[in-house]
This record gives C-alpha cells, sequence and structure tokens, in this order.
C-alpha cells in the first residue's frame, strides 16, 4: 500500500449507534464489504474497516459509538506532523477538540478540530511501518 502525500483525504469514518443499520444501508447503496478483524476490533472496539467493490484496500472505518457519542461522518486528512497542524489550525481561527499521540497498539496519532464555521474534521499521520 502507498501513502498517501500530505493534505491529501485519505480515509473517512461513520461513527454510529446502530452500526448493522448503517452497515446495511451503506453496504446496499454503494456495494461496500465490512470487515472487523483490524487491530482496533482486537483492542475492543467494534470498528469495521470498509472496503468498496474490486478495491484492494480499505478505504474508511464504520466505528460503534454504543450511544456514548452523537453519531456523525468525518474526513481524516493525512498530515506530517500532527502538533504543528493544530498549532496552524488554531492560528486561522479553527479548534481542537483532542489529540490523541502515543496511542500505540497499532492506532495512528490523530486529532479531532473544527474549522472557523464548526465543521468537524480530522487530521492523522501514518504508523511507522
Amino acid at each position: 500500500m502507498s501513502t498517501p502525500a500530505p493534505g491529501t483525504l485519505a480515509w473517512f469514518e461513520v461513527a454510529t449507534d446502530n452500526p448493522e443499520a448503517a452497515e446495511k444501508f451503506y453496504g446496499s447503496l454503494f456495494d461496500w464489504s465490512f470487515d472487523s478483524s483490524g487491530s482496533q476490533t482486537s483492542g475492543g472496539l467494534d470498528y469495521r474497516n470498509i472496503t468498496a467493490s474490486g478495491a484492494q484496500q480499505a478505504m474508511g472505518g464504520l466505528f460503534a459509538t454504543k450511544g456514548e457519542l452523537p453519531n456523525h461522518a468525518v474526513f481524516y486528512i493525512l498530515v506530517a506532523d500532527i502538533e504543528a497542524t493544530c498549532a496552524d489550525a488554531e492560528q486561522l481561527g479553527g479548534t481542537v477538540i483532542n489529540k490523541r499521540i502515543g496511542i500505540g497498539g497499532g492506532t495512528p496519532d490523530f486529532a479531532y478540530l473544527r474549522d472557523p464555521a464548526g465543521n468537524q474534521f480530522a487530521v492523522f499521520t501514518p504508523r511507522p511501518e
């Protein structure tokens, strides 16, 4: 798998309190398949990688919130430096919602942010290979 360039839209996530219904909806609508065999699932999360029909690799994920978070969809932009990107976003009028750095267990470093209009998005750095 080749790593996208920094600044690239590289992942998306659908978070829902009803993952079975979301899987049925998106699977039927777009012919997506879902796989829950990733490292996040082994850590106790209900996280399902999403792959488009005919694609070689996952392009997003379905996250079961268990009602602990509002349902939402968010896009992830690959960046070279989480801390620098968060600082730049704040300087430009954005807000850092939270950062997860050094979690381990195969989880990449990431942060959730809001743009000045209040739209949520996320940034991440790839795991070292």
